[in-house]
């Protein structure tokens, strides 16, 4: 049989702030972790106030939230004050301290309840019945461990979130019952095999890409400190190059470990400790702080540490051991690393600046379709505007990719093959002239026509050809009337960003019109 589990209590005052004002998620991730425990939900009784009950009244607006067995969701059965909140809220603690006499009720987590009033049977039937308890709520956990309950996980809720705290009651019962139990994190399906494999997390194509928002905003200071009484924006420029392995290595140990706010705080402690790495040290400081989260936070836990102090030392132990390891050992090699990809593209610039923005050019299309270019061009192009704010292949990506999907996009809405073409191109166009994203909407017509594909490519090479040819830096995923402000070289970067668009545009028409004519052949011959 498998272990069942009652949650009962309420949004409390610290707690409200800290998750308790939203029940829904707050329990939800609850009985998340109940599931990859093998644990059922048994019942819910939680009364959520519309403030914090250091300050709630008897009018205070509240609701009751229950578990609805037939649906397994998470339902809310009263709303009014909080004075006929707690009076409802009496009727299933009744209802729930049946459960637990009739043995339906293996175990009892407790979040900010109230012992004496609206959850006082349920919690006698647990004293009485002997019924482990795993709680948060100082004062409540005290009158209740006073009663001589059978506490088995106690803490205050200072520094804890939804997601830790749901993990520290399951973790306390799968001890006490000698159930495994390997926190869910992220897709369930996927939690067990990357709960045992924590270096599956580790996805670099998905920091770099979360990260982009940092990078765009250094593009734009810079754009800004260019113009004339803005110069001092140069200040801030060169701050925000230096908080960008912080804003890395807290995507990356969000990702790795996805401890809600503990991960966060440990890869901002990971990624200032980093900064002297670059954004490659940035990353590794992050991806170890979300690697030490998740092992700190299990031993602690495991050690039967209060939930508070888990918190404090998965946080904050793991984001500094992880930024020690880098500051002191790694910082140079990741920069050297930095400096060689750099050296690379500016090497191959220098040699013939037209021929790698050819070849550049000619490449891009086919990397985005074959999935190498988020995983590669990507991160490459990050790596050059950590230091200059804009990217050769920046460029590239927005005259070849952006602009040539806009062109093929912007035929198609002037003379489709069939009608119905021209309402799947608006969207895919708007997107890129107004965002700088969106390349993939070119797709369908680059796939059913090779002549679109070609001039896709070669459009794309010529752009990338003009990109070397006017030494231009920039950047894409930015709106096309901005990304020429971004740039170091407006001039050149306006000229290639028109050949992109006007020469897949035209290969496109003729192509579009070839295919009318081949059409309009079969059907005379039919």
């Amino acid at each position: 049989m498998r272990k069942r589990i009652a949650v009962i209590g309420s949004s409390g005052g610290n707690l409200y702030n800290l998750g308790g004002k939203d029940p829904t998620k707050l329990l939800g991730e609850i009985i998340s972790q109940m599931e990859s425990a093998g644990v059922e939900p048994a019942a819910i009784q939680y009364i959520g106030a519309q403030s914090s009950m250091d300050m709630a009244g008897e009018s205070t607006p509240a609701a009751v939230y229950a578990w609805d067995g037939d649906s397994k969701q998470i339902i809310t059965v009263h709303e009014g004050t909080l004075g006929s909140c707690n009076q409802y809220a009496a009727q299933l603690d009744a209802g729930i301290a049946e459960q637990i006499r009739s043995e339906e009720i293996d175990g009892l987590i407790v979040m900010s309840a109230d012992p004496q009033k609206a959850n006082q049977q349920a919690i006698q039937a647990a004293v009485d019945k002997q019924l482990p308890i795993a709680g948060t709520g100082g004062t409540s956990m005290a009158m209740i461990a006073a009663r001589g309950a059978k506490i088995i996980l106690t803490s205050g809720t200072t520094g804890t979130t939804n997601r830790t705290r749901a993990i520290s009651f399951l973790t306390a019962f799968g001890k006490h019952w000698g159930i495994s139990y390997r926190p869910m994190i992220g897709d369930a399906k996927k939690a067990a095999e990357m709960s045992h494999q924590p270096w599956r997390r580790i996805q670099v194509r998905g920091i770099m890409m979360s990260s982009l928002p940092g990078f765009i905003a250094l593009a734009l200071v810079l754009a800004l400190s260019k113009i004339p009484g803005l110069s001092m924006l140069g200040d801030v420029f060169d701050v925000l190059i230096k908080a960008l392995p912080v804003v890395i290595a807290a995507v990356a140990a969000k990702q790795v470990s996805d401890m809600e706010e503990v991960s966060v705080v440990a890869g901002v402690l990971a990624g200032v400790l980093s900064i002297d790495g670059g954004i490659i040290g940035g990353m590794l400081g992050g991806i170890g702080a979300g690697l030490f989260v998740n092992l700190l936070f299990r031993k602690c836990i495991e050690w039967r540490f209060p939930t508070t102090t888990v918190n404090i030392i998965a946080g904050g132990i793991s984001g500094l051991a992880a930024g020690l390891i880098v500051y002191y050992l790694l910082a140079p090699i990741a920069l050297q690393a930095g400096e060689w990809v750099k050296v690379l593209i500016e090497g191959a610039v220098a040699y013939s600046p037209v021929l790698a923005g050819l070849v550049a050019g000619l490449l891009i299309w086919p990397a985005i379709i074959g999935g190498v270019y988020h995983a590669a061009i990507l991160p490459i192009v990050l790596l050059e505007m950590e230091k200059t704010g804009n990217s050769f292949l920046g460029a590239v990506d927005m005259v070849g990719l952006v602009m040539v999907s806009a062109g093929i996009t912007l035929a198609n809405i002037v003379a489709p093959r069939e009608k119905s073409e021209a309402a799947l191109a608006t969207p895919g166009f708007l997107i890129n002239m107004g965002f700088g994203t969106f390349v993939e909407a070119a797709y369908p017509f680059m796939f059913s026509n090779k002549i679109v594909f070609a001039g896709a490519i070669i459009s794309s090479g010529v752009a990338g050809m003009l990109v070397g040819f006017f030494d231009v830096r920039g950047t894409a995923y930015v709106p096309s009337i901005m990304a020429p402000l971004l740039s170091n070289n407006m001039a050149g970067f306006i000229l290639a960003m028109a050949s992109g668009l006007i020469g897949s545009f035209l290969i496109t028409l003729a192509a579009n019109k070839l295919g009318k004519k081949r059409v309009k052949h079969v059907e005379e011959q039919m």
